[in-house]
């Protein structure tokens, strides 16, 4: 029996977001800053690891510059990415692990962080308007980085 046409679309939504966040990996991976651009709407919000608390779209030659520090490939992988579609509007959360050794250094980075981003059909394709990504930090005096954590 075949599904409902808008479980069968929301079904399609889901797998063309999901899909779209592999596409964005694979960019980090290849160190392409326009593949990286290419997902996000021109004025997505962005609250990422980066200062300023808020950019204002991706920009192609701050990721470039960015991906210039890493030593090889720059590896992101998602674990637990949970998608909720509706119309034109979703949003996806889960887990972003960034992994990959940065130019000069002794040893390897390899940390979680937590992400949500919130996307709108535009022309027929899905565009990130919106993300926030994040690492926890301990509460304590040290106020370090949580980067031992694992989902």
């Amino acid at each position: 029996m075949t599904p409902p046409a808008t479980e069968r679309t929301a079904r399609q939504d889901r797998a063309a977001i999901l899909n779209l966040l592999e596409e964005i990996a694979r960019a980090h991976y290849e160190k392409s800053a326009a593949g990286i651009a290419a997902p996000y709407a021109p004025h997505a919000v962005i609250f990422d690891l980066e200062p300023p608390l808020v950019h204002d779209g991706i920009d192609p030659k701050r990721k470039e510059a960015w991906l210039g520090i890493w030593e090889g490939p720059v590896t992101i992988a998602t674990k637990g990415i949970e998608v909720k579609v509706t119309g034109d509007v979703a949003f996806a959360h889960g887990y972003v692990r960034l992994a990959g050794r940065k130019k000069g250094a002794a040893r390897d980075v390899d940390f979680w962080m937590r992400q949500t981003v919130c996307l709108e059909r535009r022309d027929g394709n899905w565009r990130i308007v919106h993300e926030h990504t994040s690492v926890p930090f301990y509460m304590d005096e040290s106020l370090r980085p949580a980067f031992d954590l694992k989902p």
